[in-house]
């Protein structure tokens, strides 16, 4: 029976040195050749989704945790803030001296001095993943398509991340705008580096449920692979979800299977295990 296959990227697909390990590659276009439907399902916006990736070859992607779906070049869902709560929000961020980026289809657009602020935090993030280089790494090599000085009041956004200079600063966020879903991220494990607001009650499960609806599908037929907290629901909606070694400790506890590490072909031994190379 094929199935239709929701891929995580950062952590799963994509290792912590920004490269995507040839297994991946070999087995992702062995299961759609066999008949399998294959999606991303990231955090990432539209504009985040490089060449690279494109090429491997999917049915369809899921963007922005779920605020964006689309099947085949077709938008079946776009879920993004008003520019009333894109100006709230680069106001309060302005207002608390805290740097940020803008995530929309259209592209990346860093705050006045996210460039600068971010550097720090990008190679802490790097290293968190066990990665040699880490103290070389530029903002650049995370987000090279990045646009800085454009006008950062839109209506076409996405999510906001935003450089957390301390815990309280996502409790802050989220007690200020209940009106949109607070999150936080920062790579290997739990630790959280960027807090990030999006459009309220979006979830990857929601965007998964909304394809499945378009596509006339099965959830019984649906697997998940993800590595981080945000990918929890789309793990637990999905019939079988599967975590990446490299997963936090509350990802490994909510799948039905662990497979290795990003860095390890983990993607490549689940794909075989769950007979995704398969008819």
């Amino acid at each position: 029976m094929p199935k239709i296959v929701f891929l995580d990227i950062d952590g799963t697909i994509v290792d912590y040195d920004n490269s995507i390990p040839e297994s991946a590659v070999a087995a992702i276009r062995a299961a759609r050749e066999a008949g399998h439907r294959v999606y991303l399902s990231t955090g990432r916006s539209r504009a985040e989704i490089y060449d690279e990736l494109w090429e491997i070859g999917f049915d369809g992607f899921i963007g922005a945790n779920g605020g964006y779906v689309e099947d085949n070049g077709q938008v079946v869902l776009h879920q993004h803030l008003t520019s009333d709560q894109c100006r709230r929000v680069v106001d309060w961020l302005h207002g608390r001296g805290l740097e940020f980026y803008l995530e929309s289809n259209a592209g990346l657009f860093g705050s006045e001095h996210f460039e600068s602020a971010s550097q720090p935090v990008i190679r802490k993030y790097v290293a968190g993943k066990g990665e040699p280089g880490a103290d070389a790494t530029m903002v650049q090599d995370v987000f090279p398509d990045m646009v800085f000085g454009a006008n950062l009041f839109r209506d076409d956004v996405n999510k906001i991340s935003f450089i957390l200079s301390s815990w309280q600063d996502h409790l802050d966020a989220t007690a200020e705008f209940p009106d949109l879903e607070s999150g936080s991220w920062g790579g290997r494990g739990a630790e959280a580096l960027f807090g990030d607001l999006g459009v309220a009650g979006i979830t990857k499960a929601h965007a998964a449920d909304a394809l499945l609806e378009y596509l006339g599908a099965d959830r019984a037929d649906t697997i998940a692979f993800g590595d981080a907290r945000v990918d929890i629901p789309m793990l637990e909606y999905c019939e079988v979800g599967v975590a990446m070694g490299n997963s936090s400790p509350d990802v490994l506890a909510v799948a039905d299977y662990v497979t290795g590490d990003v860095a390890h072909d983990g993607l490549a031994a689940a794909f075989k295990h769950l007979g995704l190379l398969e008819p």
